[in-house]
């Protein structure tokens, strides 16, 4: 057992909010079998999100491959592939009404392509059972695969999402399997394979990181095609997991905010609650970036469109 965090101040203390809408949205992925990292990771905002009809659906299982030190999901070895999951998921989204919604993922590095046919899988399904709901992909590293990147991103998700998580200095006990510039490289891929592809990442606060090294994985994140940044406090999922070196007070979410500014980021999302996933679709449309049109044109070969074009 890892040492204790210091004590959870007020601003991270979240209302449950128990309303009829959390039961139906709860008992629609009960009945479709399905996963959120809602429930998985443990996140605060489950209350607001299941509340208000929406949730971050995850696909390949409840199992990963991998044991990051901050993840509440499971580890181990995965069983196999439910092949019917994509309608699945599809059919809850389309009783749901979603207009945006997020799909990740877990690890799953005992698959051949990381999973990325799956993920092509549903947003096809999604794409069929409700023409009218974008989506938005929350993906691992693949373990470098790019053409498995591609599978992906030929699919037409209308963000593509891939998080850093933390500082360099900070992967061998936050990601152990995880390596920095393989993530870099997967937003560049992105921005080559399909330009117009709005790339996305996200950074946890608290974990030990010095503010300049937050600002050098930002300058890197932009330089590498990043368009949109979420920046929020790491939270400890149990007293098996890493603790928080520190609270971000809120007021010191502003000059992440500004040096995101001047970089240059389409959005940056930052404060205690933010999540990756939480208010996607507003996140994106706060960027400006045009997620209404067809979402599954085909990878452009020139490097004449400009990102949200």
């Amino acid at each position: 057992m890892l040492p204790d965090a210091p004590a959870r101040p007020p601003w991270l203390k979240v209302r449950f909010q128990d309303n009829p809408r959390f039961k139906e949205t709860l008992a629609l992925v009960r009945q479709e079998r399905l996963h959120t990292v809602c429930e998985e990771a443990h996140c605060p905002n489950i209350g607001e999100c299941f509340g208000g009809g929406t949730a971050t659906f995850m696909i390949l299982g409840d199992i990963c491959t991998r044991a990051c030190g901050f993840c509440a999901v499971t580890s181990g070895r995965p069983a196999g592939l439910d092949l019917l999951e994509p309608l699945r998921l599809a059919r809850a989204i389309e009783a749901m009404k979603l207009d945006y919604a997020v799909i990740t993922s877990v690890n799953r590095d005992d698959l051949p392509d990381g999973g990325a046919s799956v993920f092509a899988a549903c947003l096809s399904t999604i794409r069929y059972r409700a023409p009218s709901c974008r989506v938005e992909v929350l993906i691992p590293d693949l373990e470098g695969n790019w053409q498995a990147l591609e599978t992906i991103v030929r699919a037409g998700p209308v963000v593509l999402n891939h998080n850093v998580e933390t500082v360099p200095r900070l992967y061998p006990r936050v990601r152990p399997k995880g390596r920095y510039e393989r993530s870099l490289t997967l937003l560049k891929k992105v921005k080559q394979m399909k330009p117009a592809m709005p790339a996305k990442s996200g950074i946890m606060v608290g974990l030990g990181e010095t503010l300049p090294e937050l600002f050098a994985v930002m300058a890197d994140l932009h330089d590498h095609g990043c368009d949109l940044l979420t920046v929020g406090q790491y939270l400890r999922p149990d007293a098996h997991h890493l603790p928080v070196a520190r609270y971000y007070e809120p007021d010191e979410y502003e000059p992440i905010r500004a040096e995101g500014r001047r970089l240059g980021f389409a959005h940056v999302e930052a404060g205690p609650l933010v999540r990756s996933s939480y208010h996607a679709g507003e996140q994106a449309r706060m960027a400006g970036l045009t997620i209404l049109g067809d979402s599954a044109t085909p990878l452009s070969a020139g490097r004449g469109e400009a990102a949200g074009a």
